[in-house]
């Protein structure tokens, strides 16, 4: 879809892709029509609903909604007078203000759920959850983790409830970013004891993540090894089913299962190919 919007004053269009626009509802968290009128109004500068609602397709009953809702969220600004007109506020202060908006906004809700920990309400669920759980056969307790996001969450969720154990072999990239974002989750566990090791092949390039996780994981060079998986105490398992390189991070898929016989047979694996790993500091002196 290509949205044409007539300048004012001059016969001449200016062309505004489905693409931009959708880029414009990703990046200020608009709806497809408010898009479609701030874009409309920013090409005039001033305009009336009407003449907004004609340029960009949108209906005149819908029009006014949309404009109240952009002038309270700082994007336009209503002029007095009759026929009642619109002022589009520079974009830069747009920018600015969605800024302060989304800070304020996600400030508010953090601390709408730090409060929640000190109520029953958080009790309450755990309790549900920790009963349900009971009712559960463990090998049903396995599923699919999609999107590289989803993944990591999920990673931080099952690796920081370890009591003796952690196992992972990544690739080069994927050990960059778990040093990256899992290391807090990994100063944790040296403090609870849990012995953390890590394979992956190892090059100049995550020299740096090597240095960062020295003292908190034993990290050793898998270079004639391809896989990526997560083990927890040798009995839950989270496996990437490709290779990092070959897929957007928006389509990585893991599969997780907490079943004790199929992880420890990948840790009884890993414990054999962990024998033939050199260290990784002697990996990056070459």
């Amino acid at each position: 879809m290509i949205l044409s919007l007539t300048k004012k004053g001059v016969g001449e269009k200016m062309i505004v892709k489905d693409e931009f626009l959708s880029k414009l509802r990703k990046s200020f968290g608009l709806n497809l029509y408010e898009v479609k009128i701030w874009a409309a109004l920013l090409s005039r500068g001033v305009s009336t609903a009407g003449e907004l609602s004609d340029i960009a397709t949108v209906p005149r009953s819908r029009s006014y909604d949309v404009l109240e809702s952009l002038e309270k969220k700082g994007f336009v600004v209503m002029k007095l007078g009759k026929p009642i007109k619109y002022v589009a506020v520079p974009p830069t202060e747009v920018v600015e203000r969605v800024k302060k908006n989304v800070a304020e906004d996600a400030k508010e809700k953090t601390s709408r759920l730090d409060n929640l920990k000190k109520t029953d309400v958080l009790n309450e669920l755990n309790l549900l959850h920790t009963q349900g759980i009971e009712l559960v056969d463990p090998s049903d307790l396995s599923g699919s983790v999609r999107g590289r996001r989803n993944l990591y969450d999920h990673l931080e969720l099952t690796v920081k409830n370890a009591q003796k154990a952690v196992a992972i072999m990544t690739t080069t990239q994927g050990f960059i970013r778990k040093a990256d974002q899992l290391k807090p989750v990994f100063e944790k566990l040296k403090k609870k004891g849990v012995k953390v090791r890590i394979a992956a092949p190892i090059t100049k390039e995550c020299g740096s993540a090597v240095k960062s996780l020295s003292g908190l994981a034993e990290v050793r060079n898998a270079h004639n090894v391809n896989a990526r998986f997560a083990l927890v105490d040798g009995k839950e398992l989270t496996f990437m089913v490709m290779n990092d390189a070959d897929v957007h991070p928006t389509y990585d898929v893991g599969i997780w299962v907490n079943t004790p016989f199929f992880a420890s047979a990948m840790n009884d694996m890993f414990d054999l190919a962990w024998k033939d790993m050199k260290a990784a500091g002697s990996a990056l002196k070459k």
